[in-house]
């Protein structure tokens, strides 16, 4: 199970924590502007030019041909949306998943903005993912399972009717953007990977209002709900600890933005 693991010393978590607190002040730049009539490119442009004077490089960019610095997600878009022409829409919700690379690290994280006046039952998915990524960093502790990160997630989601996305996953993280483990948000108690200080994982749900079927579009990278009904996601990364785990990256200074704006 441990192959091709890679735990991290001390000093190398404090480094994979500055790229993903740089990660939260991105997203924060982008808390900012977001609103109706902004165009998705115009969001990524605003990461591109911000990631580039703080003396990082956006993760995303030419990851695998991923043509921008970040992956906008629209409703029904789950995962892995090209910035582009699209304007924002009031009752619109738009998943801003960043990452960086700075000193050789990456940091990864991902926010699901409302635009708007959302509906209170699509509002409410957003509540509930989120609240599901906290159950699962709660149990990211040494000596559970990634069995227990997955059902965290799983158990809290489908108890509010809501349904988790099988064949994306969140993943290890360091030196490379995607590193062993695999994080599925499903899974079973007790089973799995042992965890064990030194992991940094970046754990991730994605959480559908209708049922967990996805498909892609044809641009070969938008993943979206098979029955185009909306779907959040957020993401932190976190490091493995003894009694609680260190959460690398923030939300805070978008709050703190969203906070402001109201």
């Amino acid at each position: 199970m441990s192959k091709g693991l890679y735990y991290k010393t001390k000093e190398e978590i404090e480094l994979i924590r500055e790229s993903s607190l740089l990660v939260g002040k991105t997203l924060a730049e982008v808390a900012k502007v977001i609103k109706p009539g902004v165009t998705t490119l115009s969001l990524d442009k605003i990461a591109y030019e911000f990631i580039n004077d703080n003396n990082a490089i956006p993760a995303f960019l030419n990851y695998s041909g991923f043509p921008n610095s970040l992956c906008i997600s629209v409703n029904s878009h789950v995962v892995h949306g090209i910035p582009g022409k699209y304007e924002l829409k009031d009752g619109d919700i738009v998943s801003v998943d960043c990452g960086v690379v700075k000193n050789k690290f990456f940091g990864d994280s991902a926010y699901t903005f409302a635009i708007g006046e959302v509906k209170p039952e699509i509002l409410n998915l957003l509540k509930v993912t989120k609240e599901s990524l906290y159950k699962a960093i709660e149990v990211a502790v040494v000596g559970k399972r990634l069995g227990d990160i997955g059902d965290a997630v799983q158990s809290y989601s489908e108890s509010h009717g809501y349904s988790v996305v099988r064949e994306l996953v969140g993943h290890g993280i360091g030196q490379n953007l995607h590193e062993a483990p695999e994080v599925p948000n499903y899974g079973k108690k007790g089973t799995g990977l042992k965890l064990q200080e030194g992991l940094v994982i970046a754990i991730e749900p994605m959480i559908n209002l209708g049922k967990k079927a996805i498909t892609q579009e044809n641009d070969g990278w938008t993943i979206r709900t098979a029955d185009n009904l909306p779907s959040a996601h957020f993401e932190h990364t976190i490091a493995i600890g003894k009694d609680k785990a260190d959460i690398l990256s923030s939300f805070e200074y978008i709050e703190e933005v969203l906070k402001g704006r109201k």
